[in-house]
């Protein structure tokens, strides 16, 4: 990583893999059938600041993007296909999410495929995903992308949480009490 990044304009650039951060929702609607969606799956957790959180969330996913419109990745180095590997994992945890979601019943918490093993695997993905961009690019600028998102999702997360405890009730509960929030992470909720 160096101070000042190299930018450049080119068809071997960061964008190559950001560009699934936008497909990826979308495609999640066509996949897990839009018209199965319920208005209230669609309702965000109620927090403190949302506005703001989400207003700066946003702002930082499209400078991420445009930057890597410009960003060129390290190809051939180590750390591309270091970088490259995380990616596929993410994608993969995506795809899985997908199809959990798609034979799901949308009125109950999800706790197949990945949700048996974190609560949040479509968060785990898009980590893996942005974190695989900033290695394969070395490049500290998207690297602060990462942090704000960790930051976002360690406030916005408790906040989902909360809401789906007030919508599923005691089955949600004893969801949390046997899956971790986060891959690798043990600590469970005793309420």
């Amino acid at each position: 990583m160096s101070l000042i990044p190299d930018l450049e304009l080119g068809i071997w650039n960061a964008w190559i893999f950001t560009i699934w951060l936008i497909i990826s929702p979308f495609l999640s609607g066509i996949i897990v059938n839009e018209k199965r969606i319920s208005k209230n799956l669609r309702a965000s957790a109620p927090m403190k600041h949302e506005k703001t959180f989400n207003v700066i969330s946003m702002a930082a996913v499209i400078f991420g993007f445009i930057y890597s419109i410009f960003l060129p990745l390290k190809i051939n180095t180590i750390w591309f296909y270091i970088g490259l590997l995380i990616f596929f994992i993410g994608l993969s945890i995506d795809f899985s999410v997908f199809y959990t979601l798609r034979k799901s019943e949308l009125d109950k918490p999800f706790t197949k495929g990945p949700y048996k093993y974190s609560r949040h695997p479509i968060y785990i993905a898009l980590l893996l995903i942005t974190t695989s961009i900033t290695i394969m690019s070395l490049s500290w600028i998207f690297s602060l992308v990462v942090i704000i998102l960790i930051i976002h999702l360690i406030l916005s997360v408790p906040a989902e949480e909360k809401y789906c405890l007030k919508k599923y009730g005691k089955e949600y509960q004893d969801y949390m009490n046997k899956t971790p929030r986060w891959i690798g992470f043990t600590t469970r909720i005793k309420n």
